[in-house]
């Protein structure tokens, strides 16, 4: 049996079977002239939907390398801010042990009060550093409140307790600021177990007591309470010199820890994992404190350090009252400069992990890079040979095309 093909399906078939190729053909063009693989979704559903995953990963990591870069200058501008603070901070110490020079006298020491209190306007400025955008570094999430205002006992602070934290990574979140309580506020007094003072009432009693900072020999038998050392002198009689004892009293517990001690300048008083010393001459009733360390905003330190230098002098009850004066002003500086330099190692900490995280990074970047390449980039020397074929083929089916439409019986007439 002959089966006749009408000549409309020889015409038909041919131009779908040249459609086909030429689409083939124009395909391959277009990985060509663009160097990918998958051009649309169609051409590798697959890889297009792995290709859109790594993509969205590729562009967070981008994303994180800016919040970086962001996280990286703030942190800078802080560590900067706080070594002008250490900078100014070894200044006052080194004023300190300025002002007990026994030959200064009232002016000497009212120049060096003022130039004190100049050096705590630059402090103050230092608290209240902005970035560029003008956001206050230190008031924590407050960033438009200016976070000190100065007061009569130092600074009062207006910001709050919170840290920014910028997303530097898929799983890391990282501090970017430090607020001003933690650096200026939060520093610890004394020997950072208790802190010993004077009471003011011995220099009127005509006291010349001076009290050390003093040291702590058991910590295990620390038990943080609040004692006073309370001084009795004897005077002299015919026959009998002048006696000076002293007792410990525990206030926090209400009972003696030592009675009738006698006192000997510069001897070692240890009581309950604790010691300290006392020099000079105590008067009849002086009392010198010793209690737990708390924290202290340095501005009150140094405040009370100016108020000190410009105190009455010219009496051996003011020269003590001034050398204790000056011991705790600078063991309290002492702290607060310990404390700015570990804020200071922790801002270095997180500027160190900032650059490993960049590093991390662009590993990362790098094999997002290649995962993308593989999924959806060209191989150009198999495209080129495919697209050389394709048009060979195309061209071989045109010509044969047209030799088939070129049959008529017409033409054997």
């Amino acid at each position: 049996m002959v089966m006749r093909i009408a000549t409309k399906t020889l015409y038909d078939n041919g131009v779908s079977q040249l459609n086909t190729l030429q689409g083939q053909l124009q395909r391959t063009q277009m990985q060509l002239s663009t160097g990918r693989r998958v051009v649309t979704p169609s051409d590798d559903p697959v890889a297009s939907a792995r290709a859109l995953e790594v993509s969205q990963s590729k562009e967070m990591n981008t994303q994180y390398v800016t919040n970086r870069s962001n996280a990286k200058a703030s942190l800078s501008l802080v560590d900067n801010t706080l070594a002008s603070t250490d900078d100014l901070l070894q200044e006052v110490k080194s004023k300190i042990v300025a002002a007990g020079n026994p030959a200064f006298t009232m002016a000497d020491r009212e120049a060096l009060a003022k130039e004190l209190d100049g050096r705590l306007e630059d402090l103050l400025g230092q608290a209240n550093a902005t970035d560029g955008s003008g956001a206050y570094l230190f008031s924590g999430y407050k960033s438009d409140i200016q976070p000190f205002t100065r007061s009569a006992t130092g600074a009062t602070y207006n910001g709050d307790q919170g840290q920014r934290d910028l997303q530097v990574a898929s799983s890391r979140k990282l501090a970017i600021s430090e607020t001003g309580s933690t650096i200026f506020e939060s520093n610890i007094t004394g020997n950072g177990t208790f802190q010993t003072s004077v009471d003011p009432n011995n220099y009127t009693r005509g006291g010349t007591g001076i009290i050390s900072p003093g040291v702590v020999k058991n910590p295990a038998a620390v038990t943080g309470h609040n004692y006073t050392l309370n001084f009795t002198v004897v005077p002299a009689a015919p026959g009998v010199p002048a006696a000076t004892t002293y007792t410990v009293n525990d206030v926090t517990s209400g009972t003696a820890v030592a009675t009738g001690v006698p006192y000997v300048a510069g001897q070692p008083i240890a009581f309950d994992g604790i010691q300290m010393d006392v020099s000079g001459v105590p008067a009849n009733g002086d009392v010198f404190n010793v209690d737990p360390s708390k924290n202290q905003s340095v501005f009150e330190t140094m405040t009370t350090l100016i108020a000190a230098l410009r105190g009455p002098a010219g009496s051996p009850q003011a020269g003590a009252g001034l050398t204790n004066a000056l011991n705790l002003a600078n063991q309290n500086i002492t702290n607060a400069l310990d404390n700015t330099l570990s804020v200071r190692a922790s801002v270095g900490a997180r500027l160190s992990e900032l650059d490993h995280l960049d590093s991390a990074g662009d590993d990362l970047n790098l094999q997002y890079s290649s995962q993308l390449s593989d999924l959806v980039d060209l191989d150009p020397v198999e495209a080129i040979s495919r697209f050389t074929q394709q048009q060979t083929t195309l061209e071989a089916a045109q010509k044969s095309y047209k030799a088939l439409t070129g049959l008529s019986l017409f033409n054997l007439i």
